[in-house]
């Protein structure tokens, strides 16, 4: 799987700016003692092989469909994407096997998302906030794990700021770059006021947004799955991720941080044009590469490998886009081999790919003269 790199001694390293963690029932073995009560536990029904989170009594959280080993290999074939991992690299109950499959790919570094908070997880502040605290001392574990190579982005309790502050601190302290928000956190978008003090944080502590494609808001979800749905999380998750994007380059939020980095995480990138069209209508404000509210706004979009890459750079410039593997999910958007992909995609200059492929996602994560080319792949 390997491709060989040319001028490996001196060349930057491979970042992968959106892979995942799976939850386990082991991640909340970080709950403090008090807090047990509220331990999420997994469950499934019989007839379905599918497992659920059930958090206080109810099911909660994001969990992606179970596959066997031998459906995994199928779905890569069918799609031509890989997205076959062995389950303990996912859940990270071996950390080494993790980093032997990121070798597999020649990915130096991954930065790592959450799976659960993909959809709401909790309306109780208090059960929230334990929830968010055991998941990112969790992380802070795997990251000491991790040689240098484990980033991640911390998750935060959006119903209680001051505890969220407080999260924000202990995860920049040990290995987090970025916090981690749905494009709605209940019935906010996230450009509102009330989540100003995290962004004014996330300034002080040097740490992007990372806007991860999902939902925060149960009654917008249920309203955008309908009753026959199609298409998966496109309408759920996706499509409100664009709606925040174009609610960063509109609203009052950039003026008032002007300084924050904001990663647009999944979503893919080929809506980019859009938005810059949508802007200029309504400002009346021609849009270049080297001019736009993508670049001028600090604002870094993870592309996949099959949407335009080319028309997207002559849009927008060199400086915007990223490219993630999905590692650890099965959706439309996992692509364990993006980076390898990338690499030989024709189309685009070398600036552009080694922009993408480390440039760009160690400025947005503030990974520069950190992130390093991996011992174990130096000479590839």
């Amino acid at each position: 799987m390997i491709m060989a790199l040319t001028d490996a001694s001196i060349r930057s390293p491979l970042i992968d700016a959106d892979a995942h963690v799976v939850e386990t029932e082991r991640t909340w073995d970080y709950l403090e003692p008090a807090m047990e009560k509220y331990r999420p536990k997994l469950f499934s029904s019989p007839g379905d092989p599918n497992e659920y989170w059930v958090i206080n009594g109810r099911i909660g959280g994001f969990r992606f469909a179970t596959m066997t080993e031998k459906e995994l290999k199928t779905q890569s074939e069918k799609t031509g994407r890989l997205v076959s991992a062995e389950r303990a690299a996912s859940e990270m109950d071996d950390v080494s096997l993790r980093l032997k499959g990121m070798d597999q790919l020649g990915i130096d570094v991954q930065v790592l998302h959450n799976s659960l908070w993909i959809e709401s997880v909790a309306d109780v502040p208090e059960i929230e906030t334990a929830l968010c605290q055991s998941w990112n001392r969790w992380m802070a574990d795997i990251f000491r794990q991790g040689q240098g190579r484990l980033y991640w982005t911390c998750v935060v309790p959006t119903n209680d700021l001051g505890s969220a502050l407080i999260e924000m601190q202990f995860a920049k302290q040990h290995g987090a770059v970025a916090i981690c928000l749905r494009p709605f956190e209940g019935d906010l978008i996230v450009t509102d006021p009330y989540l100003y003090p995290l962004f004014e944080e996330a300034v002080r502590l040097d740490l992007a947004v990372a806007i991860h494609i999902g939902n925060g808001s149960p009654d917008l979800t249920g309203i955008l799955r309908t009753r026959h749905p199609s298409g998966g999380g496109w309408a759920p998750f996706r499509v409100p991720t664009v709606v925040a994007t174009m609610s960063i380059i509109t609203s009052s939020v950039t003026k008032q941080f002007p300084t924050l980095r904001w990663g647009i995480i999944e979503a893919s990138a080929s809506w980019i044009p859009w938005l810059c069209h949508e802007t200029q209508r309504r400002t009346g404000r021609p849009f270049t590469p080297e001019s736009n509210p993508f670049r001028e706004h600090n604002i870094y979009v993870t592309a996949q490998v099959d949407d335009d890459i080319p028309y997207i750079v002559d849009c927008v410039g060199e400086d915007v886009l990223l490219i993630g593997s999905d590692f650890g999910h099965t959706d439309a958007s996992s692509e364990y081999d993006a980076l390898v992909k990338l690499r030989t995609l024709d189309g685009i200059s070398d600036s552009a790919r080694r922009k993408m492929l480390s440039d760009n996602p160690a400025r947005l994560y503030a990974l520069t003269g950190r992130a390093k080319v991996a011992d174990s792949l130096v000479g590839l």
